[in-house]
């Protein structure tokens, strides 16, 4: 075969294949035989083979797996994918529509009805036509590039379908779900192979997800939804309804059960008939999405930091089922709260089965008066953790004893106390229950970021008495791992390699990873900006945390109390000693160089990660927003910039790119 003869017939199989694979995994409706899917494949692997320059990445061979990768890479969303407010109460939704039609009057409301998946959701970027990228959600702004996994999903277009609207750049965001049929063989497959089964489908499809081989990716039943475009550029939509219209003729699944409605009624009886027909669905649903599908009046209504105003989940209640509580045990937390734990006969909530379930606090216990031997009622609160909730009269069986926890912590032997309607353990980082908990938080993403460091492997080094002290982490050497259960030279050598380079943190991720009570990611950039340095926040009075922003008297006492307890002081004086710590800049006063000013960030940077931006604008004064609105001064683009920056062109936000940001920085005496 000449090369020209090469390149029109690949070109011919390539769109032949893609077109069968739509009509296979998307509708359900295939138009050949296995068999003569699988001649025009090999056909296709062998003129690639004869042409290996002829090979592109959008060719239906390439998704199999690839390379397997040492870790994810941090990706910024082209556009913020944002959480959704939430209810299981009727009256809620009624709340919701009602503020609509206030805003936007009768006329303007019209709603667009969807199942809400259960599974992971992803943000899929094509360029040209072209899958490029795709990442998981992570913290709504950033997520981790998992484009080589996505590939090897069947469903998911490598090239959109022509027929669809022409579009240079689009990013969108779907569900990938796992379906119950293939959830109960891959769980089937794993215990036959010794391997450890999954929770339930959600898991099961983000835990396939984040597989560092791809292969492994590839051999999991996956299928993907989407449902929203969250940029582009070439093209816009007036409604909802069209952007699924678009979604569908690109190549993409959508759920056949969307449906539109006009009224709160509407809502509720969606609500309810999905509600009826959810055991009979081969995927798990945990509600219905609201959206407004006017997009026009949805950009009046904006969105919070956290939640479009247009959008809302109508919740359906919990699972239930009765089962019997074998045995009561109380489990240490990594703060110290010594929770309750039924150990139950398993039972099956939902497709998932279950062993296990809070009793929450003390006085939860003796509320319910739950006892060992008891006939109880359990759900999965959210429909992920399970919890007891009622016991079950039984007027023929005597009952056991009351449950009281023990006086002393059951990992450590400390005494335990009550704070309120807990029971802690007060023995901090001495207690191996809490340590294996502390590391594993100290190692989390948004704190020190250790690669390689969860639960399982935190748990390990506690027992095997390699690290009986936070600090004690960054003496580990690869000879202290190599002997333990699941590592080898490169595993070894990778963990020490990250939780080295770990040691060079600054003071906010230091403070998230120290677990404090109340103290979470804003809260710690907020301490570190307003103090700068950690002896400053550790001599700081009640009255000093409270004028921090976000630090109410509640927290101002837990953060006060955590330093001032002995115990923590002296391993947090350790653990200080072993890092380098990268003070803060203080935060700005009301005449700083960005005082007032507020700032939108957009796309990705290079010389600066999000993070160290976002915090620069935060500590000499400025603000930083998720929304663009007129009173925004500067939007600041970076590369791959989601629908802000079309949406700061409109209405004249002066735009900056990075160098032009660097430069008001260096304007303002600010050294980035």
């Amino acid at each position: 075969m000449k090369r020209s003869q090469a390149e029109r017939r690949l070109r011919d199989l390539r769109a032949e294949l893609r077109h069968h694979d739509y009509l296979y995994h998307v509708k359900d409706r295939p138009e050949i035989s296995d068999e003569a899917y699988d001649a025009l494949f090999a056909e296709l692997r062998a003129v690639e083979a004869a042409f290996p320059d002829l090979v592109t990445p959008d060719s239906p061979t390439q998704r199999v797996g690839g390379a397997v990768f040492d870790r994810f890479p941090t990706v910024p969303h082209a556009a913020p994918m944002l959480s959704l407010d939430s209810d299981r109460d009727e009256a809620a939704v009624r709340r919701f529509d009602a503020r609509l039609r206030k805003e936007l009057g009768d006329a303007g409301v019209q709603y667009v009805l969807e199942p809400k998946l259960d599974g992971a959701s992803v943000e899929l970027v094509y360029e040209d036509g072209a899958l490029v990228r795709a990442a998981t959600r992570g913290d709504g702004v950033n997520g981790e590039g998992i484009t080589e996994n996505v590939r090897t999903i069947p469903s998911v277009p490598l090239r959109l379908d022509p027929r669809g609207p022409a579009v240079g750049f689009v990013a969108l965001r779907g569900e990938v779900i796992m379906r119950l049929s293939g959830f109960e063989q891959l769980n089937e497959r794993l215990l036959e192979q010794g391997g450890e089964p999954f929770a339930n489908p959600r898991n099961a499809a983000a835990g396939s997800l984040r597989q560092l081989d791809p292969t492994i990716t590839a051999q999991r039943p996956l299928d993907l939804y989407v449902y929203d475009v969250l940029a582009a550029r070439g093209v816009s939509f007036a409604s909802h309804d069209a952007m699924l219209t678009a979604i569908r003729t690109w190549g993409f699944p959508v759920s056949e059960l969307i449906r539109s409605g006009r009224t709160a009624d509407d809502i509720v009886a969606y609500h309810a008939g999905l509600l009826a027909r959810r055991d009979d669905l081969d995927f798990e649903i945990d509600g219905v999405v609201i959206k407004l599908d006017d997009v026009a009046a949805r950009d009046r209504l904006g969105v919070t930091a956290r939640h479009p105003r247009w959008a809302y989940a109508f919740k359906f209640p919990p699972r239930k089922e009765v089962t019997r509580v074998l045995k009561i045990i109380a489990s240490v937390g990594r703060t110290g709260v010594v929770t309750p734990v039924a150990m139950m006969r398993p039972v099956e909530l939902g497709g998932v089965t279950v062993s296990r379930a809070t009793l929450h606090n003390r006085e939860e216990v003796a509320r319910k008066d739950i006892r060992e031997g008891d006939l109880v009622r359990v759900q999965r609160a959210g429909d992920v953790i399970p919890q007891v909730v009622e016991r079950i009269e039984e007027s023929d069986r005597r009952r056991g004893p009351r449950f009281r926890l023990p006086d002393t912590c059951p990992s450590c032997g400390t005494g335990l106390i009550e704070r309120g309607p807990f029971t802690v353990c007060p023995n901090g980082f001495r207690c191996q229950a809490q340590l294996a908990g502390r590391i594993q938080h100290f190692a989390s993403r948004h704190a020190l970021d250790i690669q390689g460091l969860g639960e399982e492997s935190s748990k390990l080094l506690v027992a095997e008495g390699l690290v009986t002290r936070l600090d004690q982490l960054f003496d580990l050497t690869e000879q202290d791992l190599l002997p333990l259960e699941g590592f080898a030279e490169k595993s070894a050598a990778n963990l020490i390699a990250a939780i080295q380079g770990a040691a060079d943190v600054d003071v906010a991720r230091l403070l998230l990873g120290l677990g404090i009570p109340e103290v979470g990611v804003a809260v710690a950039r907020a301490l570190a900006a307003h103090f700068g340095t950690l002896v400053a926040l550790r001599a700081a009075d009640e009255a000093a945390l409270e004028a921090v922003e976000g630090v109410g008297p509640k927290m101002a006492e837990q953060i006060r109390a955590f330093f001032r307890d002995a115990r923590n002081a002296e391993a947090l004086d350790r653990l200080v000693a072993k890092v380098r710590l990268r003070e803060a800049p203080r935060a700005a006063s009301a005449g700083s160089a960005l005082a007032g000013r507020t700032f939108v960030f957009t796309g990705g940077l290079a010389a600066l990660s999000r993070d160290e931006a976002e915090a620069l604008v935060g500590a000499h004064g400025g603000r930083t927003v998720s929304a663009v609105s007129k009173k925004t001064d500067y939007v600041v683009a970076g590369t791959d910039p989601g629908s802000k920056l079309a949406k700061a062109e409109r209405l004249g936000v002066p735009v900056l790119d990075e160098t032009g940001f660097l430069a008001l920085l260096r304007e303002h005496g600010i050294r980035a």
